[in-house]
């Protein structure tokens, strides 16, 4: 680098005006940024604490203080990082309220929205985001849907109310189900799988464990049952009704691999022979996912308000993500799972969400 450009790097540093934000400050509707079909978040200064740390950068703060490289950390000082964070995007769906109560709120979740703040998310989330755009907060998820996966999602508005929810999960009290669109004729006779699931954190995926016939080998997996039936099918495809029983991780996912029907867009589970002979309907339907969004109700799209709305964002001349809005590594070319969650039903309560597009074959 040259001397120039490097006095130039250094005044526009010292030209910032960086404000710091910590998980206090809420997310706010003008945080967010529209482009391409995507719900963006402006890049922010995000706080990440440690009690040990070496960092070079110029952007230490000791006990609320900027310090110099040189300074000696004492014993049970707070030394904060600043980073100039940039979320991945998700779809630009709204997450749509269907109901709300005193002590209880239903949405209908997006696909590809986390439920709650983790990972590299925290403002792209259906908290952060019922928070910014509804002034809703604070919100208890009662239960679990994965990223990929659309449906009714059920919040509680006290931390007590999430937990009389969970007492009755826990009790075998939740009747949950689901749809999928999986590959070929589902079954028309009702298929009941009662195989444990082993799920891998380090590769991010599950797999069924059968036991042998002895009993001799150990299994590593949990019990996990799931019953599944056919709503309709086209040949090519099948609507199936999903009942977990038990709640693994991909449990779904799994087991309908298992039975050789996985979900028609599960590139996590598709194997290259199912892969290859259902590659042309696979192409019909991405294409017609293309041009729809998950559900013509509730979950609308926000691309055609927001997608010119000339939204911008501050450049850090010190971050490896800027000047590009999302951070690097993402490939922009994430799929909706197509697998939804119709309804959760309990003692005395019943929620439920409309069907997306996909579940409604040609």
């Amino acid at each position: 680098m040259s001397s120039s450009s490097s006095g130039e790097l250094k005044r526009k540093r010292a030209e910032m005006e960086i404000v710091w934000q910590t998980p206090a400050n809420p997310p706010e509707r003008h945080d967010y940024i529209f482009r391409n079909g995507r719900r963006h978040v402006k890049p922010y200064y995000f706080e990440f604490i440690s009690h040990v740390s070496a960092v070079k950068a110029g952007r230490i703060q000791v006990d609320g203080q900027i310090v110099p490289v040189s300074y000696i950390v004492q014993p049970s000082q707070k030394i904060s990082h600043f980073l100039h964070r940039h979320e991945p995007p998700v779809m630009a769906w709204d997450v749509s309220i269907i109901q709300e109560e005193p002590d209880v709120l239903t949405v209908c979740k997006p696909a590809s929205v986390p439920v709650h703040p983790c990972g590299q998310y925290r403002k792209n989330t259906v908290v952060g985001i019922l928070q910014a755009e509804h002034s809703l907060a604070p919100l208890f998820p009662v239960h679990r849907l994965d990223r990929l996966v659309s449906g009714i999602l059920i919040l509680a508005k006290s931390a007590a109310k999430a937990d009389l929810f969970r007492v009755q999960i826990e009790a075998g009290m939740v009747h949950k189900q689901y749809m999928a669109k999986v590959i070929g004729i589902f079954p028309e006779e009702e298929q009941v799988v009662n195989v444990n699931v082993n799920y891998n954190a380090r590769e991010g995926r599950s797999s069924v464990e059968v036991g042998d016939c002895h009993g001799s080998t150990p299994l590593k997996g949990k019990a996990a049952c799931t019953k599944f039936t056919r709503i309709s099918t086209n040949g090519t495809h099948s609507i199936v009704l999903c009942e977990p029983i038990t709640g693994r991780t991909h449990q779904i996912r799994v087991h309908l691999q298992y039975l050789g029907h996985p979900i028609a867009n599960d590139m996590l589970y598709l194997s290259e022979v199912i892969a290859d002979r259902s590659i042309e309907g696979m192409s019909a339907d991405r294409a017609a996912a293309g041009r729809s969004s998950i559900s013509t109700f509730p979950c609308s799209n926000r691309f055609d308000e927001y997608e010119n709305s000339g939204e911008d964002f501050s450049i850090d001349p010190m971050c490896t993500n800027c000047p590009n809005l999302a951070p690097k590594g993402y490939d922009g070319h994430e799929e909706p799972l197509w697998l939804h969650c119709m309804r959760y039903s309990g003692p005395d309560w019943v929620y439920e969400c409309p069907n997306p597009d996909w579940a409604f074959l040609s």
